[in-house]
């Protein structure tokens, strides 16, 4: 009889559920995403020279299991504060305790475990989708990686499994301990702010220099190594949740007692926001440092792959040379249509090759010169046969005719002294694209065609830089990518999850004002301005969190990490945006009925 009722209760509130649901299974395939890769030593070590990388996804998966511990605890507080009401009817009909406590163990369990098996088939199909997208849009090469992990499965159901048995026991010790008339009445308390000006000011002080002492561990990873990681790691989490429960509720507060909020409904929003404000000030607390991960994720992860071209053009002036190359790899290098061609005639013993002078007069030879002990400040030199013959720079022809291992001399010699050498004569074709990333395709094609390989140690220019270069950066610039689409997709499972889980709850005061005569257009502008603050601070806290947490990755970046950083910037607004429009839209369809 008992399971006949609480299924009538799911099929009434399947809504509710469906949001509860929906979220769980997000945040399990997000935390299975990330696990994925923090657990896959082949693919951290064959991916990266990094060797701290795989401690750094320790602490990594430490923070994600904080975020995952909160976002589960308020998950369960919803599951509870839905059926409150029903297991107080229960025992107002006479149901005993012990069937209701056996009751909501079995269905809190069944709700985790579902959610979670679901969640890591989600997070897998995920992986394969984000993968593929990553790896064939950004010409990515990466080793032992799979979409289906098994160690990160079990660590998932683990930890998920382990968390709603905790939370089933809790559950299960609130209710059957709770009067029943008090059950029935337990959504009508509202959480009713307190300012405890000594408490906050505590808060604030504390909050501010935890933060301050994380952003000086960021900013000296170089001295501190892996302990400014987890001290960093410590300190911002607190200082960021401290913040926020004390600045949130005094504005809440403090915000009602100015006169613009007397002005339409700026009252009734402000109200709105304090009524749950101790749930709020927890789950913005997540938002802020996924919202930070995120941004910081994909920054990161675009500034290594800006990098890849400027590494690959400081090597040499030429993407590739073909010694001889056959009337085939001629027409395929006109086909990439080269900005410039050359073909340079030679003759070779083992130490000492032999070029006539009067081609690369006629043709000079670009060679790249680097300035200031900086790799990547540069400039290119046209040289004549003399300049080229004293220049330092000259390896770089030597790369183009036999490989970057390449020790031979060049000399350069008049037509008739170059004549009169006995070995036979051959030919280097040099050659340079606008852009070597867009034609690395052709540019594979025609390696394997000459080469008969890929490898980049077999032949030199820029096409070789950028293979050892892209190999190197790949999987840095993957592990970005990835991880911050999958935080962002958690940040706005939390946001959602946490907006919507209140929607039901709200519907009716929003039905009191549309019978006092309150316009539609004046509702819609009260939840723009509700959820828009949930978007917004957070937001705030985050990009202040990113632009100081890229200070720890200029020990492994060459370039400055703030290096077009508008780019991911603008992209993630208008993705957080386009977030914030589909709630808006959601709520609406809920609350405005």
């Amino acid at each position: 009889m008992l399971t006949k009722l609480a299924m009538t209760g799911f099929k009434h509130r399947w809504r509710d559920y469906l949001v509860l649901f929906s979220g769980l299974i997000m945040s399990s395939a997000i935390f299975y995403m990330f696990e994925a890769l923090a657990t896959n030593q082949d693919f951290l070590k064959q991916n990266t020279s990094i060797s701290m990388v795989g401690l750094i996804f320790q602490f990594g998966s430490v923070l994600l299991t904080i975020i995952t511990l909160v976002y589960i605890g308020y998950a369960n507080s919803f599951l509870l504060s839905m059926r409150k009401r029903d297991y107080g009817l229960f025992m107002l009909v006479g149901a005993r305790k012990s069937k209701i406590g056996q009751l909501i163990w079995v269905e809190t369990l069944l709700v985790g475990i579902t959610a979670t098996i679901v969640g890591i088939l989600v997070g897998t199909a995920l992986t394969v989708g984000v993968s593929q997208i990553l790896i064939n849009s950004l010409g990515l090469t990466l080793h032992h990686f799979t979409a289906w992990y098994t160690p990160a499965a079990i660590a998932t159901l683990l930890l998920y499994v382990g968390l709603f048995l905790i939370a089933g026991l809790f559950n299960l010790l609130s209710l059957t301990k709770t009067p029943a008339l008090k059950l029935l009445h337990s959504n009508d308390q509202p959480n009713r702010p307190q300012l405890k000006p000594a408490r906050q000011l505590i808060e604030i002080v504390v909050g501010v220099i935890s933060i301050a002492i994380g952003y000086w561990s960021m900013a000296n990873l170089k001295i501190l190594q892996l302990m400014g990681i987890g001290l960093a790691l410590v300190t911002i989490v607190l200082g960021t949740y401290l913040l926020f429960n004390a600045i949130f509720v005094w504005l809440m507060v403090a915000l009602k007692r100015f006169s613009f909020a007397q002005r339409g409904l700026n009252g009734f929003t402000l109200s709105q926001l304090s009524f749950r404000i101790r749930n709020y000030t927890k789950m913005l607390s997540i938002v802020a440092m996924l919202f930070a991960l995120a941004l910081g994720a994909i920054t990161v992860g675009m500034g290594f792959h800006s990098q890849i071209p400027s590494m690959a053009n400081i090597n040499n002036a030429y993407d590739m040379g073909l010694v001889n190359a056959s009337t085939a790899e001629k027409a395929q290098i006109a086909a990439m249509k080269p900005k410039t061609t050359a073909t340079y005639h030679f003759k070779a013993t083992k130490k000492v090759v032999y070029f006539q002078a009067a081609e690369f007069n006629r043709q000079p030879f670009t060679t790249i010169h680097t300035r200031n002990k900086n790799q990547l400040t540069f400039n290119t030199v046209h040289n004549n046969a003399a300049k080229l013959q004293k220049s330092e720079d000259n390896y770089q022809l030597m790369q183009l005719q036999s490989g970057v291992m390449a020790t031979a001399t060049p000399v350069f010699l008049s037509k008739t002294a170059y004549a009169k050498l006995a070995q036979p004569e051959q030919r280097l074709t040099v050659f340079t694209t606008n852009n070597v990333i867009e034609h690395r395709v052709a540019l594979n094609k025609l390696a394997k065609h000459h080469f008969h390989t890929t490898s980049p140690e077999q032949f030199g220019g820029r096409y070789a830089m950028y293979l050892m270069v892209n190999g190197m950066y790949s999987g840095l610039e993957f592990m970005g990518m990835f991880l911050g689409i999958a935080f962002l997709a958690m940040l706005a499972s939390c946001l959602m999850f946490k907006i919507l889980s209140g929607a039901d709850a709200d519907q009716h005061r929003y039905k009191i004002l549309d019978k006092v005569g309150t316009t539609r257009r004046q509702l819609n502008g009260a939840i723009n301005k509700e959820i828009a603050v949930l978007f917004i601070l957070p937001g705030i806290v985050g990009i202040v969190h990113v632009l100081f947490g890229l200070q720890m990755f200029k020990i492994i970046m060459v370039t400055s990490p703030y290096t077009g950083i508008w780019l991911p910037f603008l992209i993630f607004a208008g993705l957080y945006l386009l977030y914030y429009l589909i709630t808006i839209t959601i709520y609406r369809r809920i609350v405005l009925q």
